[in-house]
């Protein structure tokens, strides 16, 4: 999940549905300047005895972070707290349970991302040998169950952690116990998003059947080959499942930023702190009527938070 930071103040203020649809039209790139962006994430575990270890313990989850900035990466905080890093590959950061991600640096070509890949693991496990901690590179957790597991000291985390219960039986699961490699395409126009939008969303039940490798909760088979997709199942009915709109003639930016407003919000960001804002309408939010902010109207970086979430 993306890691937020300040704009600076100078993020532009929108005042209609327009300006939402055009965010999607400034995003295009021409072919030479396409690029793939790669996220993966895996489970850190303590080799003296597999648990997760927490983010204040010795040796945990903030060391770990603090060993990796002897490869060049810079803390990025969150209050006091270091939640993520940044640097020449992309950015590392702390999915709830403390999941390490690697969000990669937009790159040309597969062989980039390869040694992206190979550079990112060479120095977690230099690190965690130096901690004794492990990396493991599956779906989901194949013994811990959520009250065996820390929570990172983010604020939209606190959000959800919260608000998950409410829309969904398994919300926390995959929160807390699943790991993901998602991939980020560039596209050049409308016509072209959505047909890779098309592509992507039809190959994701071959892409879950290919890979799949959570056979496991708490230990024991559960019956399941892919039980990270069964989880998904019952998270969040408004920004999960299939999107057969996606499929319709005349699906482009208009109608994806339509399903978006839709969505029920979690959270907005202001001067460095989440203010919860989940199961709100980013509609009311467009006409300054949102009931944590009164008065005030979104911004494109509240957008493309919002979107991140869905």
């Amino acid at each position: 999940m993306s890691t937020r930071t300040d704009s600076g103040g100078n993020d532009p203020v929108i005042e209609s549905r327009e300006q939402l649809i055009a965010a999607f039209a400034k995003g295009e790139k021409p072919k030479d300047r396409w690029r793939i962006g790669t996220e993966h994430e895996k489970f850190v575990y303590a080799r003296s005895d597999h648990h997760a270890p927490s983010y204040e313990e010795k040796g945990g989850i903030h060391t770990l972070l603090i060993g990796l900035t002897r490869y060049g990466w810079q803390p990025v905080f969150e209050g006091e707290n270091i939640i993520a890093l940044s640097g020449a590959d992309g950015t590392i950061s702390l999915e709830p349970a403390g999941q390490l991600e690697l969000s990669g640096a937009p790159l040309e070509n597969l062989h980039q991302t390869c040694a992206e890949t190979g550079r990112h693991l060479e120095q977690v496990k230099y690190v965690g040998d130096m901690l004794g901690l492990g990396f493991l590179g599956l779906g989901m957790w194949p013994d811990k169950s959520r009250e065996n597991l820390p929570i990172m000291p983010k604020g939209r985390y606190e959000i959800m952690l919260r608000h998950m219960p409410r829309v969904g039986s398994m919300g926390l699961d995959m929160m807390l116990r699943t790991c993901t490699i998602q991939t980020n395409l560039d596209y050049g126009s409308e016509a072209d998003m959505a047909q890779k939008f098309r592509v992507s969303l039809a190959l994701q039940p071959l892409a879950t059947a290919l890979f799949a490798n959570s056979p496991f909760t708490d230990g024991k088979p559960n019956g399941f080959l892919s039980y990270r997709s069964h989880i998904w199942s019952d998270t969040d009915p408004h920004r999960t499942g299939m999107l057969p709109f996606v499929f319709e003639d005349g699906f482009g930016y208009e109608r994806y930023a339509d399903y978006a407003l839709d969505v029920p919000m979690y959270f907005v960001y202001r001067d460095g702190k989440y203010i919860d804002a989940a199961g709100l309408s980013f509609r009311d939010f467009l006409d300054g009527k949102l009931s944590v902010l009164p008065g005030e109207k979104p911004t494109e970086k509240d957008w493309e938070d919002h979107l991140s979430t869905a």
